[in-house]
């Protein structure tokens, strides 16, 4: 059986997680030669400290301050429910002429469903990929923010992006989150990130929520908004009618797809 003291263990298992994406037990365990319980009891700890979040036979890492997900492991996760997501935030659009896209895959996904809109647009994004994808085409007018480029998800921070956007008015912004629960509003690990998503919920007339079902209910680092700020919140099928429902009381449409 493993020797390796609790907190060695658990630093063990959340490492796991936070390079696989997931961890499940019975493999955990088995790495670790200890009993599926104590991997079980350690998951607990775990997530009673804010770290992972469990799910049946396992468990997957909550992002924080110190471990944020890349685009590669976010295109590689939940990608039928995010195309989904996607669609269905675009079928929001209304007459929206100017359009706020997030930094973020999902956000990704809304780009290049609104390079399949017919009628002009313009197009303001944090997100070098989006902006890249959106200008090639050529249909609308794509405005990137200036700024620090975060390599982890190409998306541009600090003062310069915050600026820019201090200058507009933008009608529909469609905004991701790393976490989103009822006591703690929208939140993301990397304060710079927080400003310039704060900025876009002061300057826009109306804000979506993308994103899949796991992010409910878990909170990361700096809030940079309420729930009652979003119109609606889009996510997919595996989120309960009745958490639906929770969020539905504090102000926006949830749409499930």
């Amino acid at each position: 059986m493993s020797t390796k003291p609790g907190a060695e263990r658990r630093r063990s298992i959340l490492d796991t997680a936070r390079s696989n994406g997931h961890v499940q037990v019975v493999q955990i365990a088995d790495e670790l030669q200890v009993a599926a319980e104590t991997v079980r009891r350690d998951l607990k700890l775990l997530e009673d400290h804010g770290l992972v979040r469990r799910t049946h036979g396992g468990a997957y890492p909550v992002e924080s301050a110190a471990f944020e997900s890349g685009l590669d492991a976010r295109a590689g996760n939940r990608v039928p429910e995010k195309r989904r997501i996607a669609t269905a935030a675009v079928e929001q659009l209304g007459d929206a002429e100017t359009v706020y896209v997030d930094e973020g895959f999902t956000p990704q996904l809304v780009a290049e469903q609104l390079a399949l809109i017919t009628r002009p647009l313009t197009v303001v994004t944090s997100s070098l990929t989006a902006a890249a994808q959106l200008a090639a085409l050529g249909t609308h007018t794509t405005i990137i923010l200036g700024g620090r480029v975060r390599g982890r998800t190409m998306g541009t921070v600090d003062h310069w992006a915050t600026d820019m956007l201090g200058e507009l008015v933008i009608d529909l912004a469609v905004l991701g989150a790393n976490g989103i629960s009822r006591d703690h509003g929208l939140t993301t690990p990397d304060p710079a990130v927080a400003a310039v998503k704060r900025t876009v919920v002061e300057n826009s007339r109306r804000r979506l929520f993308v994103g899949v079902h796991t992010k409910f209910g878990i909170a990361s680092f700096c809030r940079f908004a309420a729930i009652g700020d979003f119109e609606a919140l889009i996510t997919d099928t595996a989120l309960s009618t009745h958490e639906a429902q929770r969020y539905t009381a504090l102000g926006p449409q949830v749409i499930r797809v």
